[in-house]
């Protein structure tokens, strides 16, 4: 029949409520009927008297919500053969924490996963980039997004809402608490990486921050872990971040535990050291406090633990260093070095064939602006390096400087990195950063007499708690315990908040430190290799022997764009520098959303650090559209 001139026809609505053996609810509907017309035919018809206000209409053809309550089913496109569920859009999900701990939680099953994590952070008091990813397997996780929120007020050096029950108190704790070192056998029994291929897997699994959960296939009470998802902090003030600190702590543990970044046997037993310091002082620190009033970042947080000293000036420093004999674009080993004379002028690096001949043209000169630093360092073994990418037009070039010993070490590094910055040896920082060098290689260093306060032979130490699987095979307990005893005696003094900072400082030094994974295919290519993103630039590995062969950084990027039709990321770079490739391991809108994402977080500046810019994340992530 018709009503008002509209033809009347039946739609089936299934409603969770009634049980899964209930069948469909019918109801008789016209076509300009609007969807919150349909909601209320639903509720008079089950005649179940509750609070609806949290239910919505879930479309399951088209795996989408129908939550513009004013649309009409003409206008949605519905018909009589459309599958409604009607049920609540919060529903309950299993989180998995860093730390391990697993929280049950009601969750917004509607909402994009963008601002479901919102929510959730906020009920964790968090204000840091997080996300989910899937546990379809074991130990795997989902997704990845970003909150940013005021700093909280305190109340007993806790959060105020926090402080409200014991019961809060005890979840506050859970969060900000580090958890004592896992039994081996628990570490032995984790998923672990193999390659960079198996890497690429499990963060091919992050979720779509744009989509909500339903549409990605999670169910009520799916397990999910929640993550750092990019690798840029800001902000962290140890008195206010407490549960963030905490948690980054963990997922930088696990990650050294279950060998997802690759470090030196020397790095691991600090690592290892530095663990059984934090769980050790955490047994008598019930919370952390910060040691300094304000820490405006993790760098300078981290700066601050180091002694300032006033800088000298300078205009020019020359010493003898060995650097690679050819300048290319890959990794080298260390018999391709040959020695010359080294000049550090300005922000430049000029190198000669001896110092008689520094007073002419320089063979090459090196422009350390923009250039990227990392260290390549063996206490033991004597080996300081400095690994130097600089830009090019195509890419990144690759070079490796060889520094005869500690003290050269420490003074050319702390200028390359300033001059990185644009900044000279001029700067009053040049000092504070020779001695903050100093202080982490020390920290390195082994020594054969023991400290007052370092047990000659502690027995309670399960040293295969501290360190990875492989070490487990390595060396016996006994064999680990004098070494990470060894290392303890560097770190033994420091707090816990300073420990933690430390841990995270040394982490953040790693080579492969924030790089996430994904197989591609370039375009006209037939192999699959590995692209590598980072917080700051997009790096290419050959499959076949593992070396970066190109490096391009988001500062000369001046586009990017998603065919979503071939599935192929196409980006320009300065210099008419064009690359395309389709991914193979996970979906593009994965590799755009990164890209995207760490745009965004160049963007924050201090000032505006407490204001998320939803629009401009959604702008630069959501797809779809180029840039």
């Amino acid at each position: 029949y018709h009503l008002n001139g509209m033809a009347v026809w039946d739609l089936s609505v299934t409603v969770e409520d009634l049980g899964s053996d209930a069948p469909p609810v019918t109801l008789s509907v016209a076509s300009d009927l609007h969807v919150g017309g349909v909601i209320l035919k639903l509720v008079e018809k089950t005649q179940i008297k509750r609070d609806w206000s949290d239910h919505a209409l879930w479309w399951e053809q088209k795996q989408r919500w129908l939550l513009r309550t004013a649309w009409t089913l003409e206008k949605y496109g519905i018909h009589a053969d459309a599958r409604l569920v009607f049920m609540p859009q919060h529903k309950p999900l299993k989180l998995c924490l860093p730390n391990g701990i697993t929280l049950k939680l009601r969750a917004c099953f509607s909402n994009p996963v963008f601002q479901t994590v919102m929510g959730i952070c906020r009920m964790l008091s968090e204000s840091f980039f997080l996300s989910f990813l899937c546990s379809f397997i074991p130990s795997f996780f989902h997704f990845f997004v970003s909150v940013f929120l005021s700093r909280p007020c305190l109340y007993n050096g806790m959060p105020a809402h926090f402080a409200d029950s014991t019961q809060m108190e005890a979840i506050y704790k859970m969060l900000s608490v580090t958890q004592p070192p896992p039994a081996p056998e628990v570490i032995a029994k984790q998923y672990r990486p193999a390659s960079v291929v198996d890497k690429a897997h499990i963060h091919g699994r992050w979720l779509d921050s744009s989509r909500c959960l339903m549409q990605q296939g999670i169910q009520e009470n799916d397990r999910v872990w929640l993550r750092f998802k990019f690798y840029a902090f800001y902000d962290i003030e140890p008195k206010y971040d407490v549960v963030r600190l905490t948690q980054l702590y963990e997922q930088a543990r696990w990650a050294i535990l279950l060998e997802d970044i690759d470090c030196t046997e020397e790095e691991m037993m600090l690592f290892g050291a530095l663990q059984y310091h934090i769980s050790k002082v955490s047994q008598s620190e019930p919370q952390m406090l910060s040691s300094s009033a304000a820490m405006d970042d993790l760098e300078s947080a981290l700066q601050s633990l180091e002694v300032k000293m006033e800088g000298e000036t300078s205009t020019a420093s020359e010493m003898l260093v060995r650097q690679t004999e050819y300048l290319l674009p890959k990794r080298l080993t260390l018999k391709g070095y040959k020695q010359y004379w080294f000049k550090f002028q300005d922000t430049s690096i000029s190198y000669f064939k001896s110092k008689e001949e520094s007073i002419g043209e320089p063979i090459q000169q090196i422009n350390l602006k923009g250039c990227e630093v990392a260290p390549d360092v063996n206490v033991t073994a004597q080996k300081f390096l400095i690994r130097l990418l600089i830009p090019a037009p195509e890419g990144m070039n690759e070079v490796y400087l060889r520094c005869e010993n500690e003290q050269q070490y420490a003074q050319w590094m702390a200028a390359c990195r300033l001059g990185s910055k644009g900044k000279t040896l001029a700067d009053s920082s040049f000092q504070s950063e020779i001695q903050s060098i100093r202080s982490f290689l020390a920290m390195q260093k082994t020594s054969s007499s023991s400290h007052g306060n370092v047990p000659a032979n502690d027995e309670s130490i399960n040293t295969h708690s501290l360190v990875s699987p492989r070490y487990h095979k390595k060396y016996k307990t006994k064999q680990l315990t004098p070494r990470i005893l060894d290392a303890y005696q560097n770190v033994a003094q420091l707090s816990l908040t300073d420990a933690l900072m430390r841990f995270l400082q040394i982490w953040q030094a790693l080579p492969d430190f924030g790089l996430s994974y994904v197989v591609v295919r370039f375009k006209g290519s037939r192999k699959d290799e590995v692209m590598g993103i980072a917080p700051n630039r997009l790096i290419r590995i050959d499959l076949g022997v593992g070396d970066v062969v190109k490096t391009w950084r988001y500062n000369n990027m001046k586009q990017w764009n998603v065919n979503w039709d071939i599935r192929q990321v196409a980006i320009e770079f300065e210099g008419n520098v064009n690359i395309a490739f389709g991914c193979v391991t996970a979906d593009c809108k994965i590799v755009h959303e990164f890209i995207g994402g760490y745009i965004f977080m160049s963007t924050r500046s201090r000032e505006k650090s407490d204001t998320l810019n939803e629009e401009l994340f959604h702008k630069l992530t959501g797809g779809h559209e180029a840039l």
